[in-house]
């Protein structure tokens, strides 16, 4: 290759590295931050200005085409004000504190207690459980495959109770809990 040849293909390389360079900084400049510079909002007689300094300016150019009648807004006042009316917040707001149990809910629990298993608080936790079963058994899941999340759920409701629970115990309660769901609760 020539002499000539190399210094200009490094020279051309050199350059596309600098214009690349030129162009990747001018993007992160442009990006800029999150700061801003604004010190005040403007005021009603401002933007009623600036609005009618646009509209006569615009209306020259518009004369030969279709006229709009809506009013003029900044993106920025129609994105940030606020709704005319508050919305009342409702008087059992975020919601109720507990969720009432089911009559099978309760023969399910009451069954669980025969067994010798206490469930936790108000017994949600394990009326969810009966929930997975059931619904585990409609899918046609395997018993191995629900075992697996009963038992970590059984373990879960444990410690959300305090109790500490061996690997073989929440075994046999999970068990205690498919057999007492496919007695009593599942339909």
């Amino acid at each position: 290759m020539p002499q000539h040849s190399r210094i200009s293909t490094t020279f051309a390389r050199a350059l596309a590295t600098g214009a690349i360079a030129v162009a990747a900084s001018g993007l992160l400049v442009g990006c800029g931050s999150d700061d801003s510079t604004a010190t005040s909002t403007p005021s009603a007689t401002t933007t009623a200005a600036a609005t009618s300094s646009a509209t006569e300016s615009s209306a020259p150019a518009a004369s030969g085409s279709a006229t709009s009648s809506a009013p003029v807004t900044s993106p920025g006042q129609a994105a940030t004000a606020p709704p005319e009316q508050p919305e009342e917040v409702p008087g059992d707001f975020p919601g109720p504190s507990e969720v009432p149990v089911s009559a099978d809910g309760q023969r399910f629990l009451a069954a669980l207690k025969d067994k010798g298993i206490e469930p936790a608080a108000d017994g949600t936790m394990a009326v969810s459980t009966a929930d997975f079963i059931c619904q585990s058994k409609a899918e046609g899941k395997s018993d191995a495959d629900t075992m697996v999340f009963v038992t970590a759920m059984v373990g879960s409701e444990a410690a959300a109770a305090g109790k500490e629970l061996s690997q073989e115990q929440a075994t046999a309660d999970a068990q205690t809990y498919v057999d007492v769901a496919h007695a009593t609760y599942c339909k």
